[in-house]
């Protein structure tokens, strides 16, 4: 497996393995209530289930990085997050990386604990990589770091969102930079010793403004399909970045093929051969 060979070599080189694998697709799996209807499914556990299970079978095995967003589980209660152990489980093993959507951040023991939640062996939820909240500081992210550096997993800090209420905080000024930048900087040099353990959450639907040409580190770039970017508006958007690093997310553009998983994994196939082709 993907992990067996690069574990001991940093997230870096697990990342650039599963993408030279299977090119440059984030899958999100996002089962809230209208697209399950959509599918025919009882907005219940037994339908998160069903839902689960499709997305399972259909991307698993075809996305290099498969995002399922935490918070559509957790509505379940503790049953829906036994649908997610499963998930997580199943998606590795059929040989995806798996992003935990979970925009976890906080402070000194609050921190280590979602540490070590969704990064540590023990844990049922554990996952390659988590998505990270660093606006309490981004020095409140280092439990996470350490742990993902020493275990080749990866964490991703959200840098510069697409949703329109963070540009007042992400585009403020930081001391002649945005803070948006200084997200990006200070994972710049966790990843100088060539792990690649800090990617950055960077949207894909609207001009940005970070210089991420020192970050040696993934890009997670969500809003692909439903949320209005395009895949030729990547080449545009992240012009003068590694194209390599980058990363695009498409969740429902994808998941309204369910629920047959065969259609999910044509329509991931789809959005990868389209990403792939634009940024050659």
């Amino acid at each position: 497996m993907i992990e067996a060979t690069a574990r001991s070599s940093g997230f870096a080189a697990r990342y650039r393995a599963v993408v030279a694998e299977r090119g440059r697709l984030c899958a999100g799996i996002d089962p809230h209530a209208a697209l399950l209807e959509q599918w025919g499914l009882p907005v219940t556990v037994d339908g998160l289930r069903a839902f689960a299970d499709a997305c399972v079978e259909g991307l698993g095995p075809t996305a290099a990085v498969i995002k399922p967003q935490v918070a559509f589980f957790e509505v379940f209660g503790a049953a829906g997050f036994a649908v997610l152990e499963d998930v997580i489980a199943g998606c590795r093993e059929a040989g995806a990386v798996v992003l935990a959507d979970a925009k976890r951040g906080d402070i000194g023991s609050t921190m280590a604990a979602y540490t070590a939640a969704w990064l540590n062996d023990a844990s049922p939820l554990c996952s390659d990589a988590v998505t990270l909240s660093p606006y309490l500081g981004f020095g409140s992210l280092e439990p996470a770091v350490h742990k993902a550096r020493t275990t080749a997993r990866g964490v991703f800090a959200l840098a510069r969102t697409s949703n329109p209420e963070g540009g007042s905080v992400q585009t403020a000024d930081a001391g002649g930079r945005t803070v948006g930048q200084s997200i990006v900087d200070a994972a710049a040099e966790v990843n100088a010793d060539g792990s690649g353990t800090v990617g950055v959450v960077v949207g894909a639907t609207r001009e940005h403004g970070l210089d991420l040409s020192r970050l040696a580190g993934p890009v997670l770039s969500p809003g692909l399909g439903a949320q209005g970017a395009t895949a030729a508006d990547l080449a545009r958007i992240f012009d003068g970045s590694d194209p390599s690093w980058l990363l695009p997310a498409a969740s429902r553009s994808i998941l309204r093929a369910g629920p047959d998983p065969a259609a999910l994994a044509t329509a991931a196939s789809a959005t990868r051969d389209e990403v792939e082709a634009a940024l050659r």
